[in-house]
């Protein structure tokens, strides 16, 4: 056989191109586009469906340690799962330096929990909250030459935030050593702040988690992580962005010469603060950070999507169980909102989200969503070519969308380990069919063809940001 496996009558689409041709794979790879193909093992017949590469999603959170008595609601095995039946072929999520722990322990415990687990490709970033000399100087330059090839640092949670000296001594060891950084901007001196003044006052309803944590304070924080970098003429990924005057940092930045990448993420344009207001403690549900804003902010979000403000767009799912006194309702978060695990689930719902708001309402085009979706994010964390596009040599990780399938989310038909979607209720219409990753189905439909431990490790070269 020619072939292994030959994909007929699809249109293909990729983040510049659209056009009608069969896709011949081997050996997991993309080897021939062309008209018409012969010659296979496999015929997968493609009509009516767009040939999309499938979804990189650089930006979730699994196994994740989420301090005392909380429990992450996905390990590896059922978070990329949920990724594969959402039309994703890779996933990235965050190996946690803890306070103490070289970045080679953590990888090695991290890389413990992924052995063997995952249905789909996985990569991970570094998250720096130790930042001493031993790893700065010696560890990171060596992790990144192993293709560990970007950091992030927050600004924000009391156990993980750097003071600004640590953020530019993290800066520039991240310029020298060739890494990307990625940051976490909210101001955790002013949510302290407000927190307290929310508690002397008794206001501990999940609502309260929304206005402890106001766009001023993302804001500040956005510029002074855009000043640190540019002091130290280091390129950055903003993270998650909720709001206009945020987007307003990054292209006052822009324009300035620096080199900046935006993001954001489905909660930003479909929630807002009132979910969180919801009766009991269902507002809980909502609480992630940071916080859903108004209106006047997913419109903006929309226009950043549009304009090119955001190169991704991500689901940062940091998934908790609700009915669970190890995830959003544990004893202490029933009682003040502080306490609430701050993350909600969305791996498997961002691509159908983004492809029924963005495609199908007229907001974006197929390009776009490809950009946006799977090919920005293999260029940007130094995958691409050999992910995030459908191109001769790249490998043959696909995800066929039927772009008339009609789906309703609900928390039954996902493949998370949350007992909730964020998303309850609301009509998409556009849903990934097949997923195929180097040539081989994962997903079919409803059913799941591969077997736990399809997906490998992926090491990474340098960002083209860089």
């Amino acid at each position: 056989m020619q072939f292994d496996t030959i994909i007929r009558n699809g249109t293909v689409v990729t983040a510049s191109d659209t056009f009608r041709c069969d896709v011949g794979i081997r050996d997991g790879r993309i080897v021939s586009l062309a008209d018409t193909l012969e010659n296979a093992a496999e015929i997968i017949d493609a009509t009516g469906l767009y040939v999309m590469p499938g979804g990189i999603d650089s930006h979730v959170h699994l196994a994740q340690p989420s301090g005392d008595g909380i429990v992450m609601a996905d390990d590896f095995e059922s978070g990329t799962l949920s990724a594969a039946f959402g039309g994703n072929t890779t996933v990235m999520p965050f190996c946690m330096q803890e306070k103490g722990t070289t970045l080679r322990q953590s990888l090695k415990d991290y890389h413990a929990k992924a052995e063997g687990e995952c249905y789909i490709d996985v990569s991970f970033h570094l998250v720096v909250t130790d930042p001493t000399a031993y790893v700065l100087g010696q560890e990171l330059p060596a992790l990144v030459a192993d293709g560990y090839s970007s950091i992030k640092v927050f600004m924000t949670y009391d156990n993980l935030r750097l003071r600004d000296d640590e953020i530019l001594a993290t800066l520039d060891s991240a310029r020298s050593s060739g890494a990307l950084v990625m940051v976490h901007c909210e101001n955790e001196d002013a949510i302290r702040f407000l927190i307290g003044r929310h508690e002397a006052n008794g206001e501990l309803a999940p609502k309260f988690h929304a206005t402890s944590r106001p766009v001023a304070a993302e804001r500040e924080a956005t510029h002074r992580a855009l000043s640190l970098a540019e002091i130290v003429d280091t390129p950055i990924v903003i993270v998650h962005v909720s709001n206009r005057e945020a987007m307003e940092e990054i292209q006052r930045a822009r324009a300035r010469g620096s080199k900046v990448a935006g993001e954001t993420c489905p909660q930003y344009l479909l929630l807002t603060a009132d979910d969180l207001d919801a009766a009991e403690l269902e507002g809980a549900k909502f609480v992630c950070s940071p916080p859903p804003r108004d209106k006047e902010s997913q419109a903006a979000c929309w226009e950043g999507l549009q304009n090119g403000t955001f190169d991704l767009f991500s689901s940062d799912h940091c998934p908790f169980r609700y009915e669970d006194d190890q995830g959003k309702l544990n004893e202490k978060g029933k009682r003040n909102f502080r306490w609430i695990p701050n993350g909600i689930p969305g791996v498997e719902t961002r691509l159908p989200i983004l492809f029924s708001e963005g495609v199908g309402k007229g907001r974006i085009d197929l390009n776009r969503f490809v950009a946006l979706s799977s090919t920005n994010h293999a260029k940007l964390y130094g995958l691409y070519p050999r992910k995030g596009t459908i191109a001769i040599g790249s490998d043959a990780d696909i995800a066929l969308w039927d772009p008339e399938k009609t789906v309703t989310i609900s928390n039954d038909i996902l493949h998370h380990g949350a007992d909730y979607t964020p998303y309850e209720g609301l009509e998409v219409k556009g849903w990934p069919v097949r997923v195929i990753l180097r040539g081989k189905t994962v997903t079919a439909g409803h059913e799941l063809v591969a077997g736990k431990g399809s997906g490998t490790y992926l090491e990474r070269t340098r960002s083209s940001l860089l």
